[in-house]
């Protein structure tokens, strides 16, 4: 296993930061960074933003991304609202002014994929977060249990507990 120095991690944050066009705003963070980003919305009622937050464990050579989405809309008696979603998004946005002036798109993927590129060429490995471990586990939990109970239909169904 490969240990890293508090260098390499400067060398990562430098390499992301660098790499990142002016739409991310980049901000360091005590056990990494962060990488936020302006989601166009063809609503005026609706301001998403985008963050990518990134833990860096140099002792263990691995990274993890965590994407945290911040909404705001506006409710039809004029309130403003706003909710927060973490763990792993994909999707995509496709915005344009009403004259179809200034198109802008997004997917939530290419911020992954400019953190991967940096970790691949520097030989860190990427860790699931834990609520996507979790959500794993659960999901092979589950298809289990609906495995078993197809099982013992199946075997009630042949010895002709249904007739």
């Amino acid at each position: 296993m490969v240990h890293r120095s508090g260098a390499d991690v400067e060398e990562f944050c430098a390499r992301v930061r660098g790499a990142a066009d002016a739409a991310y705003e980049w901000r360091r963070t005590e056990r990494g960074f962060d990488l936020t980003v302006e989601v166009p919305e063809p609503s005026p009622y609706r301001q998403r933003r985008h963050t990518y937050e990134v833990v860096l464990r140099p002792e263990l050579n691995t990274c993890t991304i965590t994407d945290v989405v911040r909404m705001r809309q506006r409710g039809p008696a004029g309130q403003w609202g706003s909710t927060v979603e973490r763990g792993r998004a994909r999707y995509r946005v496709f915005g344009a002014a009403m004259d179809g002036s200034r198109r802008r798109s997004f997917n939530s993927a290419d911020g992954h994929r400019l953190v991967r590129a940096v970790a691949a060429e520097l030989g860190w490995q990427e860790q699931a977060p834990a609520s996507a471990r979790v959500a794993k586990i659960l999901g092979y939990a589950g298809g289990g249990i609906a495995a078993a109970v197809l099982i013992a239909l199946g075997i009630v169904f042949l010895a002709g507990g249904f007739s």
